[in-house]
C-alpha cells in the first residue's frame, strides 16, 4: 500500500521545555536528530515523507511544504491535497520503527491512533484522510475518537511503547538513552555528555557532564 507520511517540524526553537538542560542551538540540532529516526523508520516502512514546516527547511529524503498557520490548520490544509491513505506522526517520536509504522498502515479499520502520555495523539492513520480534520492539543485523543465517529470511520487504538513516547520533558530523555541503541537522538544526546543516573532511591534521571556543557 502506498501512502503518505505527514511530519509536522518546528526546525526554529523546539522543544522550548528542554531550556533546562540544552540551548537553543542544541535543541535544534536534536529536533533535527529526533526528525531523523523519524524519517528513516517512515521510509524502511514503505512510506513517502513530506514535512509540514514551520520555517523554511530542506531534507534529502522529504518533501517539504511551509506552513505559517496553526498545527491544526497546516494539517488539515496538507489532508486536503491527499489522494491515498496517508499518516499522521509526530517528529519527536525517537523510538519509533518500521514495523510500528507497518502495524499502523495494516489496520483492518478505517483509521488507526496511537494515543500520547496525557491524553494526546502522537499517530494517525488515515485511510480517507479528506473526510477527516484533525484536531491536536490539549486531550486531542478523545477528540480524534470523537471526529472519527463523526466521520463514521472504525477504529483502531493502537497500545505501542514506542509510539506513544514523545520527547518533550527533561525526563523524557532517558527513555532515549535506555531503549535508543542505534538511534541518531541517542548518538547526540551522548556527544552531549548527557548519560543516565540512578540516585539514592533508585530513580533514574538524565545528567549533564559539566566539562562538556562549557566546551
Amino acid at each position: 500500500m502506498y501512502f503518505h507520511a505527514l511530519i509536522p517540524f518546528k526546525p526554529v526553537n523546539p522543544k522550548t521545555r528542554l531550556s533546562c538542560i540544552l540551548n537553543q542551538e542544541e535543541r535544534e540540532a536534536f529536533a533535527r536528530a529526533m526528525l531523523e529516526d523519524v524519517i528513516a523508520s517512515v521510509l524502511k516502512s514503505g512510506c513517502s515523507a513530506t514535512l509540514l514546516c514551520t520555517h523554511p527547511f530542506k531534507h534529502d529524503d522529504a518533501l517539504i511544504a511551509v506552513r505559517k498557520e496553526s498545527l491544526n490548520e497546516a494539517i488539515n490544509w496538507a489532508l486536503a491535497q491527499f489522494h491515498c491513505p496517508a499518516l499522521i506522526i509526530m517528529a519527536d517520536l525517537a523510538l519509533v520503527t518500521a514495523g510500528d509504522i507497518q502495524r499502523l498502515i495494516r489496520t483492518e479499520k478505517d483509521m488507526a491512533i496511537v494515543p500520547g502520555r496525557g491524553g494526546g495523539t502522537n499517530a494517525i492513520f488515515l485511510k480517507k484522510p479528506k473526510c477527516f480534520h484533525a484536531d491536536f492539543y490539549g486531550a486531542s485523543f478523545l477528540d480524534h475518537l470523537r471526529i472519527a465517529a463523526e466521520c463514521n470511520f472504525s477504529v483502531d487504538v493502537i497500545d505501542s511503547f514506542r509510539m506513544s513516547t514523545d520527547i518533550d520533558e527533561k525526563e523524557d530523555l532517558v527513555e532515549i538513552l535506555i531503549h535508543g541503541k542505534g538511534r541518531k537522538s541517542r548518538e547526540f544526546l551522548e556527544s552531549l555528555g548527557i548519560s543516565l543516573l540512578i540516585d539514592e532511591k533508585g530513580r533514574v534521571r538524565v545528567e549533564r557532564d559539566a566539562h562538556k556543557e562549557t566546551l
